[in-house]
Formats: C-alpha cells, structure tokens, sequence
C-alpha cells in the first residue's frame, strides 16, 4: 500500500514567496496581510475581524517606500495595498492576491460569510462592491487630494469642483439605496457595507471634506455610517496594521 504524501509544512510552502523574507511570518500557518490602515487596507482588516478568521499583520510603510521593494512588488506589481498570503488557498495551496475588492469576495467565499448565498443576492451584492471600487474610491480619494493634500494648492479650482459635484451625485445614489435599509443589502450586512466605510468616514473625518460634500443632508447615509462604526470588529479594524 503507497504511503500517504508528507504534508508540506506552512513556512516550506510560504518561503518561497519573497515577501516573506521581508516579512518573515511568525505563525505561517496563517494568512499573512499586508496593509496599511487606509479606506483601502481597513476593508481586509475589518473583514477579518469580522469574520474572525486568524491572521498576522504587516504594515507596509509608505514613509519608507516599502509598497516599492521588489519583495512587496513581488506580490503586488501595482504596488498598492493590501495585499494577502494564504497559506492555506484554493486546493490546500498558498494563495497570494492583490486588490481589496477581489480579497474581500475571496474571503467571503472561502469562509461562506457576507456576501449571500442566494445567487440573485450575491450578484446584487457584488454590483454595490464594483460601485465602490470603480466610483467611491477613486472619485473620494480625488476629493482628499484636492482638498486637503498637494492639490489644495492649485489656484485653477475646476478640478476640486469637478470632483466633489462627483462625490456628491455618488453620496446621493447611496442615500437613496440607503433610504429605509440597515444595510446596503437590507438587513443583511456584506462585503458592500465594508468596502465603503472607511471611504465616507475618511472623507468627513480625515480629509475634512464633510461641508464641502454637503454631508449633513445625506441622513440616510450617516445613520448608516453611524451603524458600521459602532460595530467592534470595524473599530478594530480601523486600526490594523498599527502605524509606528
């Protein structure tokens, strides 16, 4: 009778992969993330304390140029973050990804958590993350960079106004979704709710653009922004990786 392959342990499989010689893993058998506690890593972050599943955390430190290293670039050519590791992928092998939309559609179907099982729903689902991820990012990052970073300084004030007008036709869109729903999928909270949180709050809170946008007539969507919030796994969230 054969034997039974030895299974490869965690480090053997993870070592191969050059992030972690930048980031040597303390428990390799767990999913390795690397983040940086913005709108864009807090949605893995937040998710994976929402759904519990155990990791470690590493800050990628833009001070210090590391989304630039090979190592990091290695697992993420675009150089953003986050970025996961798992160890533990599709088939039993490690499994690296880029792109916070895609890691958190990952991790909902790896662990049946926050995106729904009825088919119809989980498309619905899925449009509002793409909503997120093709409009809200980009257009309320734009907002931040116009209003409180570089481009504040820009006497022309076309470009601001072209991307707050934005911001807010998408903030209207979400109060009328919002408009007697908990959540973006009813009573069910998902992967939608969580990729869109840390983007409102940082642009009322961080860029400071809460009068700019107009935020206040958008009840629908504070209520709902109040609700994320108080949740402890999205308060943990927020802060993970901890920044030096």
């Amino acid at each position: 009778m054969p034997e039974s392959p030895v299974p490869v342990p965690n480090w053997d499989r993870l070592s191969v992969f050059p992030i972690t010689r930048r980031w040597p893993p303390k428990h390799p058998e767990l999913l390795q993330l690397y983040s940086l506690p913005t709108p864009n890593g807090v949605k893995v972050s937040i998710m994976l304390e929402e759904i519990e599943l155990p990791y470690e955390a590493y800050l990628v430190d833009f001070a210090k140029d590391d989304q630039k290293t090979p190592e990091f670039l290695s697992l993420n050519p675009n150089g953003k973050i986050p970025a996961i590791l798992d160890p533990n992928g599709p088939g039993g092998k490690p499994l690296p990804l880029f792109e916070s939309g895609a890691i958190l559609q990952y991790l909902a179907e790896k662990t049946g958590k926050l995106l729904p099982q009825d088919a119809s729903r989980r498309y619905q689902t899925l449009q509002w993350l793409h909503f997120q991820m093709g409009g809200v990012g980009p257009m309320f990052g734009q907002v931040g960079f116009f209003h409180k970073f570089a481009g504040k300084d820009y006497e022309d004030k076309r470009p601001r106004d072209r991307y707050v007008a934005e911001a807010k036709r998408l903030l209207g869109v979400m109060e009328a979704h919002l408009a007697g729903r908990q959540w973006f999928m009813d009573d069910d909270y998902t992967i939608a709710d969580i990729s869109m949180l840390g983007w409102v709050r940082n642009l009322i809170g961080f860029y400071g653009a809460g009068d700019l946008v107009e935020f206040s007539q958008f009840k629908a969507v504070g209520a709902w922004l109040e609700r994320g919030l108080a949740r402890p796994a999205v308060q943990r969230g927020l802060n993970i990786p901890a920044r030096p």
